[in-house]
């Protein structure tokens, strides 16, 4: 395993616009495959079925509904993502 200097640690805005970045350039059937390889299919279920809750009892409509799902995957992913390359003793919120 290579060596990590703490001093080239992303902040939690750099890896967010990191994986923003990493999205926007992927096709719709790539970002598929990503997903069918990395989350599990009852993961996928249950944010369809919660998006599709949260955006009836909140008034999302339109094609901000239909991408809700993929908003809240995107940030269970990103929060996976921090969990895996920023220590255990740096607090969520900083």
């Amino acid at each position: 395993m290579a060596s990590f200097d703490a001093s080239d640690r992303l902040t939690r805005e750099e890896l967010a616009w990191e994986l923003v970045e990493l999205f926007e350039e992927l096709k719709v059937e790539d970002i598929n495959e990503v997903l069918a390889k990395n989350v599990p299919l009852e993961t996928l279920e249950f944010f369809n079925a919660f998006a599709d809750d949260f955006g009836g009892a909140h008034g999302v409509l339109g094609n901000a509904r239909k991408r809700l799902p993929n908003l809240m995957l995107l940030g269970y992913l990103l929060r996976l993502l921090e969990d895996r390359l920023l220590p255990d003793d740096e607090p969520f919120d900083a």
